[in-house]
């Protein structure tokens, strides 16, 4: 992993969110804890970890807070979020910001389909 290159990306995404902090790991890594208020109101607090692969494989995201349905579309069977296709992360131009926004349109999404019962926008089945 690119501790040096995730460290930027922090420092990054903390400009670009209100909430953002990172944490030591137990292996000498970083996660990231954030927090998102989307457009209903709702906060929701992610966790952000770096696979040791990063980055050339893509962070994974769980939403600690509140807790979301296990039904939810669009999540692994590990509770991890899908909020972009693996075959589209390109290490080159994706960065922890880009997670956080990409998280924040996942969350958008859920909320609309825990309204309508329908998820929108385009799908890529996984």
């Amino acid at each position: 992993m690119d501790l040096a290159r995730v460290r930027r990306e922090i420092a990054e995404a903390q400009g670009q969110f209100s909430y953002v902090e990172s944490h030591p790991t137990a292996s000498g890594s970083l996660y990231v804890l954030a927090a998102m208020q989307t457009s209903q109101g709702r906060i929701y607090t992610l966790a952000i970890t770096f696979p040791d692969s990063y980055p050339y494989a893509q962070p994974h995201v769980v939403v600690r807070q509140p807790a979301i349905r296990s039904d939810s579309p669009h999540r692994f069977a590990d509770g991890k979020i899908c909020y972009i296709h693996h075959s589209m992360w390109n290490p080159g131009r994706h960065t922890l910001t880009t997670v956080l926004m990409r998280a924040a349109k996942w969350l958008s999404k859920y909320e609309v389909w825990l309204t309508t019962g329908r998820w929108p926008g385009a799908q890529i089945a996984h």
